[in-house]
């Protein structure tokens, strides 16, 4: 007995609908519609576990129909009713997502067995779909994606300080998701409902830099026809970021320092001082110690900013978040572009794997959102990449690299063990693509291998 699983009957013949109702109305909730607009909608409006639909519903053809049933919803299982001479339709009607058929007259043990394969089959995905965003929410962080060790540190940090003002200053390349770690901040900790606002000090002109950042006054300068607030008093009770603090000029430099110090600025051109109740983060790509030791950014507004730093990983250093990237983009470009792409073909994903992104996420939005364009197919496939990615080979570790005075004065037998040696490194081990790398036999790759006893 199963009087909790639902059970909708589409077929044309109100017979076949009587008949199939009593026949599993003592196991099963059931409705019958012998409609095809009837049937859409009653699964737009009720819940349905199995459909039992007839190819043949008066003028409409079931193939039609099976699609909008799998509009409306994805989950539910339709097994095809069909007269024998329609099997190569009914086949047809499975590439399009049934999950079976079954040939009229239906003998009631083989539907009863059916229904029941395709509710467990039902529950099974349920609960793959299930792990599958248990999997996924375990994996990401206010929309920070990662699994590796580095970015469940960062994860930790940004737990750790996101109910404390403590100033902090994120490190890391262009790209690597600074202002995400900056939003994660401050929408997951107490100041969250109040404002957060950037400024990138590098893409504004160190002439406006002041203004942005602190506002004016009526009249300060020709053109300030009234008052602006800067981006302070409008994030104020907030959190400010400041992207790119290494760029900003030294003489700004003293003015955030004292704007820190004593929580309070005054606008450009006004003697009034106002409070300040706000968060700083910020943020840059550059070695702010070098720039220290070079008199080129201030050690004491250094001190005050990084107060704790978190360090992000390029992507390079962290490819066991690769694969969760991968599917971010799919599922993200997936919606923007309207299409149904299922995933990488395994040369697409290797490549991919393998390349080293001096761009990171940044650089692989762009890469999946390009192959999004140019795929023709629901798999992107190796030739929808970036040429750069195409044709990209991993640099060999230090241990592998040849250096060309190491080869001089080496007699040729052992430059050609050690070329070998290295660009089986390079390869993986893969004896195919060294001989090819190297334009030999793989025949004759493995017997250079056995005469230098090239260990693998």
């Amino acid at each position: 007995m199963d009087k909790d699983k639902n059970i909708l009957i589409i077929d044309d013949e109100p017979g076949i609908c009587t008949s199939l109702t009593l026949a599993l109305e003592d196991r099963y909730n059931v409705k019958a519609c012998t409609g095809a607009i009837e049937g859409l909608n009653t699964i737009k409006n009720e819940y349905f576990n199995v459909c039992l639909l007839d190819l043949r519903i008066k003028e409409y053809n079931g193939l039609d129909i099976l699609k909008e049933i799998k509009t409306i919803d994805k989950n539910i299982i339709v097994i095809i009713m069909t007269a024998y001479g329609t099997i190569d339709t009914s086949v047809e009607a499975i590439k399009n997502g049934a999950y079976t058929y079954l040939t009229k007259p239906l003998i009631i043990r083989d539907l009863y067995l059916t229904i029941e394969q395709a509710i467990e089959y039902q529950k099974l995905n349920e609960k793959v779909e299930y792990l599958s965003k248990e999997l996924e929410n375990k994996y990401v962080y206010n929309g920070i994606i990662g699994r590796s060790a580095s970015m469940k540190n960062v994860f930790k940090m940004i737990e750790k300080l996101k109910d404390v003002d403590t100033n902090v200053i994120i490190m890391g390349e262009s790209g690597t998701g600074k202002e995400l770690v900056a939003r994660a901040i401050h929408y997951s900790g107490r100041r969250k409902k109040e404002r957060f606002e950037e400024v990138n000090c590098a893409a504004i002109p160190e002439s406006l830099l002041e203004e942005e950042l602190f506002g004016h006054k009526k009249g300060t300068f020709t053109g300030a026809l009234e008052d602006r607030q800067g981006k302070f008093e409008y994030a104020n009770n907030g959190t400010i970021f400041l992207d790119e603090v290494g760029d900003m000029p030294l003489m700004l430099q003293a003015k955030l320092l004292r704007v820190l110090q004593e929580k309070e600025f005054s606008p450009l051109g006004s003697n009034e001082k106002k409070k300040l109740n706000i968060r700083v983060i910020a943020a840059t790509n550059k070695d702010l110690k070098s720039m220290v030791e070079n008199g080129e950014f201030r050690q004491d507004l250094y001190f005050r900013l990084n107060v704790v730093e978190i360090n992000l990983p390029p992507l390079r250093e962290k490819k066991q978040d690769l694969p969760l990237l991968f599917k971010h983009f799919i599922d993200k470009f997936n919606d923007e572009f309207g299409k149904e792409i299922k995933g990488l073909s395994k040369e697409a994903e290797k490549k991919l794997l393998d390349y080293d992104y001096p761009g990171n996420t940044r650089e692989l939005s762009n890469i999946f959102e390009s192959a999004f364009v140019l795929s023709n197919s629901n798999i992107i496939e190796a030739e929808d990449l970036p040429v750069e990615v195409r044709v990209y080979k991993q640099p060999l570790k230090n241990k592998d690299a040849i250096i060309l005075e190491d080869l001089v004065g080496n007699n040729l037998k052992e430059i050609e063990k050690r070329v070998i040696s290295a660009t089986l490194s390079l390869n993986g081990g893969h004896r195919l693509k060294t001989a090819e790398m190297l334009g030999i036999s793989e025949r004759g790759l493995r017997y250079k291998i056995n005469e230098y006893k090239i260990s693998m």
